[in-house]
Formats: C-alpha cells, sequence, structure tokens
C-alpha cells in the first residue's frame, strides 16, 4: 500500500473512534515503525509501505483505538527537545511541565547546584535540568522501582550518568543531603476527580502518579515539609501544581517557612509553577 493511504485510512479509523487528534497520531505512530522523521512521511508520500509494516501499524492503530496514549505505543515521549523513553509506569511528560524547567533555568543559569527531583518517574524533568546547567549534579527519587528502571535508561541515552542518580525511594524515609534546589511535579489529582480524566489517563497512566488525595494536596504538603528539612538555607523548591490550587498551596508554604518569589502560568491562565524559597532554618 502506498504511504500517503495508509496514513489517511488508519486516520480515519481512529477519527471514526472519536480521536480528536488522529490525523498527529497515525503520522506519529508510522513514523516510529518505519524509524524516520515525521517530515519524511510528507515528502515521501508515495513510497510503497512493506507488508511487514503494515501489520505493525495495524496492532499499533487497534491499540489507539482502545485509548492507549501514543507515547506508550511508540515507547516514548518528546520533552525539552529529547526524547524521553517511557512505559506504563510512568507518567507521560506534558507541555506544561515545560514551564518549570523554563523558570528554574533562568534562576539557576551559569550556576553549579545540588538537585533533588522528588517523584521522578522517566526523569524528564531533573535531567532536563542538568543538559541545561552543564555542572550540575542531582538526584531523583520515586516510589516506582520500574519508573527509576527508566530513568536510568533515559540518563545514559542523555549522556547524563555521571551526573545524575536516581534511587527507589519512600519519600518520608528519605533523610540524604543538602540541596540548592528541590523540584517535583507530584500527584495534585483529587481523587474524586480521576473519574472525569481522558481514557487515555485513566485506563493507563500509573495512578500514583496522578491520584493526590481527597483534596489534591496529599504529595504536596509531603513534598514541603520534606523540602524544609532537605533545603540549605535560601535553596529553592519549584512545584508543579494542579488547577485552582495555586491559594491553598500558596497558604501551605508560607506556613511552612517557604516565602514565595516567582510562579509561572499555564496555557489556560492558571498558576502553574510555584518558586519559592527557604527561610526557617532546622
Amino acid at each position: 500500500m502506498i504511504l500517503e493511504e495508509t496514513i489517511n485510512k488508519a486516520s480515519q479509523i481512529l477519527k471514526n473512534h472519536n480521536i480528536h487528534s488522529h490525523e498527529l497520531d497515525a503520522q506519529i505512530i508510522l513514523s516510529e515503525i518505519m524509524g524516520v522523521k515525521k517530515e519524511y512521511l510528507i515528502t515521501n508520500n508515495k513510497t510503497i509501505i512493506s507488508k511487514k509494516t503494515i501489520e505493525k501499524y495495524d496492532i499499533a492503530i487497534k491499540r489507539r483505538i482502545k485509548r492507549e496514549p501514543v507515547a506508550y505505543i511508540t515507547g516514548k515521549r518528546e520533552f525539552w527537545s529529547e526524547d524521553f523513553l517511557v512505559n506504563r509506569n510512568t507518567l507521560i511528560p506534558r507541555p506544561e511541565t515545560e514551564l518549570l524547567i523554563y523558570k528554574i533555568i533562568s534562576f539557576f543559569k551559569n550556576k553549579t547546584i545540588n538537585i533533588l527531583d522528588i517523584g521522578t518517574g522517566s526523569g524528564c524533568i531533573l535531567l532536563s535540568i542538568l543538559k541545561e546547567l552543564n555542572s550540575s549534579r542531582g538526584i531523583g527519587i520515586d516510589i516506582s522501582a520500574k519508573a527509576i528502571q527508566m530513568a536510568k535508561i533515559n540518563s545514559k541515552n542523555l549522556n547524563l550518568i555521571n551526573r545524575s542518580n536516581f534511587k527507589v525511594f519512600d519519600l518520608s524515609k528519605f533523610n540524604i543531603g543538602k540541596y540548592d534546589l528541590i523540584v517535583s511535579n507530584p500527584p495534585y489529582i483529587p481523587s474524586k476527580n480521576i473519574k472525569n480524566l481522558s481514557k487515555d489517563i485513566i485506563n493507563y497512566e500509573p495512578k500514583t502518579a496522578i491520584d493526590g488525595g481527597p483534596n489534591g494536596l496529599d504529595l504536596i504538603k509531603k513534598v514541603i515539609y520534606k523540602s524544609n528539612h532537605l533545603l540549605k538555607k535560601h535553596g529553592l523548591l519549584a512545584l508543579e501544581i494542579g488547577f485552582d490550587q495555586y491559594k491553598e498551596v500558596s497558604s501551605i508554604l508560607r506556613r511552612s517557612g517557604f516565602r514565595e518569589i516567582d510562579k509561572e502560568y499555564d496555557y489556560n491562565r492558571n498558576v502553574r509553577c510555584i518558586i519559592s524559597t527557604r527561610l526557617s532554618v532546622f
């Protein structure tokens, strides 16, 4: 079958199953199977595709029909201009999280710092920061051993294995080191709201990386509490938060001895990131 026809057919099948990103999904999946850039599909749209490729493509499209995220089908997601390997043990990196990276880089440009990434998942936050701060070092912790395994692979692929360390840890039991920066994208969706998320998320992404407890603040509170003991004085805590959580999180930070110094809005003008500094000394 001709490449153009193959994509159009797959796109229509996805569209018929109410997948709004049907055309883009069809292109990304096929380009990954063929091992080419997405642009190749456009400039070589009359290429004949092998039967083996078609078979693989059909299987992948059937997975997408069941709402499996494209990132899990292809095994990777682009973040901060790099391909990060992901699987169902890791949250899929979101473009909004890049806002957090931009803020952090602006604060620490040309500086050498020690970083802790809490709930590291695929390692995308820590590794993206280390990519920009090329004399800094960091550690990423996560309760999931399989997530840590994936983060280690990503660190190796990005040639950051000598400046990053990933360990399986329950946050409540982690007491190693002092840090200039603690960064975290913790679970912040209220438990009662999870049922309202898309099937792509509910059925495939790890619940432990999404469920933030009754009001979505359980893990955020734990990160703030722990950061007060692990941050150097005047060190920075960079948090990604959920929709409509800014006032409550800001209040928790103040009560915990932090002073907010910056925030970042997402594309819908909601506060998505809070940067604060530690004032109290333990």
